[in-house]
């Protein structure tokens, strides 16, 4: 069912999160994450039908930002980013298999654990995360999760079907209840957390594998925004011959392993809109509780998302190629205590954002290496130098040269496992999609990306959204190259790795800020 018992405004009264009316204890930390959901697709940010009400009311009665960015468009590296504040250059992780690679000074659950708090994970890692860095550790992922000792049986037949499913996109709705579905799982764990934390302070991660794929919703949620409701897409599959290479080989590859897959697209959204509607009951869920135990005065949440999808729009989904908006723009909202709210925040920010912002609320130092920037004067109504957050960084890419159609590329790569019985599925982040390296910035309605090969793309995102007229060349665009290329200059060089630490100690800039 829906989340609307309550109003989120008497859950979480504003004047007593501005005030954290809770005797001066140190507040507790609600990390929720959701994979793979693309910003913009709720009602308040323009949507036509009603995905995320709990959500958009957390953005009405705190603060959203609807230029925040992904530091880099797939989930590991993006992950390694919000826990430790550095970009995926900087802490190494720039593929999904290199999670154990990270380098870095702290990252949160040190910083909280060293200072008393108890620490948590319910829900997706995929980072560099252990069970023995947390307090409580139970782990989902997206085809299977955390069993209790004496799991209920629709526990298990859920997971077989998930794992026949594999990645694909169902035609049915799920034959099993929302309390079998991972999102519903994830918050009773977290639940169960928050309770035995008693009156310790808690940073907990509450982490979704939903909306990514497999695209899946039992009922109501399969038939609540019906195919046929969905709206069209905004660029269909024929704009890729405007794009590059890897964006076709990325749609060939999807066609050649679900054959006329591009007719079911309708399909594909509800399912993936019916998945946003199942995450916000359960985030309500979440607030619900927080408030009847105690502890929403006393408790900041954060919503965001890793990266973006492509929600068929360009005929592809998942994500795999390059740094368009609807994978590198998220949805990010602060919500609780001492958050003042604001509403939209017009700033760019970042995901390398959230741990030097936590640090502040907290009273913590923030640790050497962080790149981030604190956003918690911002949050709390204090001035902020407004230069400091007119632009922002994204990248992407395994490094090497890119791939072209002379290369003989193998048939199998980018071809995903699955059992005997699994629907065939792909790797859209293969080397193919992910080959050389690629840096981009926004900055007011312009966008510039660049190569390691010196290729540029310009584009003036409020014009052309979808980036399909590249303005590189263009005479009338000079100016904003020129200073756009400074810009990705400035990060370039502001980005550059600290560590390791070493005898001599540098100026530091508070609250990370350079302006």
């Amino acid at each position: 069912m829906s989340w609307n018992r309550r109003d989120l405004l008497k859950c979480f009264p504003a004047a007593a999160l501005a005030a954290n009316a809770s005797g001066g204890r140190r507040p507790n930390i609600v990390i929720v994450m959701s994979d793979q959901q693309r910003a913009g697709l709720t009602r308040a940010a323009g949507f036509p039908l009603d995905t995320m009400p709990a959500l958009d009311r957390m953005s009405a009665q705190g603060a959203a930002f609807d230029r925040a960015y992904t530091t880099a468009p797939l989930c590991v590296p993006a992950r390694v980013s919000m826990l430790t504040g550095r970009w995926p250059h900087a802490h190494r992780v720039r593929q999904n298999s290199a999670a154990a690679a990270a380098v870095f000074d702290k990252d949160l659950f040190q910083v909280c654990r060293e200072i008393g708090y108890r620490t948590g994970l319910s829900g997706k890692n995929h980072s560099h995360l252990t069970p023995e860095r947390l307090d409580f550790w139970r782990p989902f992922m997206h085809l299977d999760g955390w069993m209790p000792e004496r799991p209920p049986r629709e526990y298990v037949e859920f997971e077989r079907w998930m794992k026949r499913l594999n990645h694909g996109s169902a035609a049915e709705a799920s034959p099993f209840p929302v309390e079998a579905q991972f999102p519903y799982r994830i918050v009773s764990s977290a639940i169960e957390f928050i309770d035995s934390s008693k009156d310790q302070p808690f940073a907990l991660w509450v982490s979704f594998p939903e909306p990514h794929n497999p695209y899946q919703a039992p009922k109501p949620y399969f038939d609540m925004f019906p195919p046929e409701a969905v709206p069209p897409r905004d660029v269909e599959e024929d704009v890729l011959r405007s794009k590059g290479f890897r964006w076709r080989w990325l749609r060939q590859l999807e066609e050649r392993t679900y054959p006329g897959y591009a007719g079911r697209w309708r399909r594909t959204r509800s399912n993936y809109l019916g998945m946003l509607r199942l995450i916000d009951d359960q985030v309500g869920r979440l607030l619900s509780h927080l408030e009847a135990s105690g502890k929403a005065r006393n408790t900041i949440v954060v919503y965001l998302a890793d990266h973006g999808d492509f929600f068929c729009d360009y005929g592809l989904e998942r994500k795999g190629v390059d740094l368009p908006e609807v994978l590198t723009r998220i949805p990010m909202t602060w919500f609780g205590a001492g958050v003042r709210p604001q509403g939209k925040l017009p700033a760019f920010v970042s995901t390398a954002d959230v741990l030097p912002t936590l640090c502040e609320a907290i009273g913590a130092e923030i640790p050497f290496g962080v790149q981030g920037r604190s956003l918690w004067p911002m949050l709390t109504g204090e001035e902020y130098p407004k230069a400091e957050f007119e632009s922002i960084l994204s990248e992407v890419g395994f490094g090497g040269l890119n791939y072209g159609p002379e290369d003989a590329i193998p048939a199998s790569w980018g071809r995903g496992g699955g059992g005997p019985e699994a629907t065939p599925t792909y790797d859209e982040l293969n080397s193919v999609t992910q080959s050389g390296t690629m840096k981009m910035v926004r900055m007011g309605d312009w966008k510039l990306v660049f190569d390691m090969m010196g290729q540029g793309q310009l584009y003036n995102v409020a014009r052309d959204p979808y980036e399909l007229k590249n303005l590189w060349a263009a005479s009338e665009a000079a100016p904003w190259r020129g200073r756009l290329l400074e810009e990705l200059l400035k990060w370039t060089l502001r980005t550059q790795d600290d560590l390791p630490r070493a005898a001599y100690t540098t100026k530091r800039a508070a609250h990370g800020w350079y302006a």
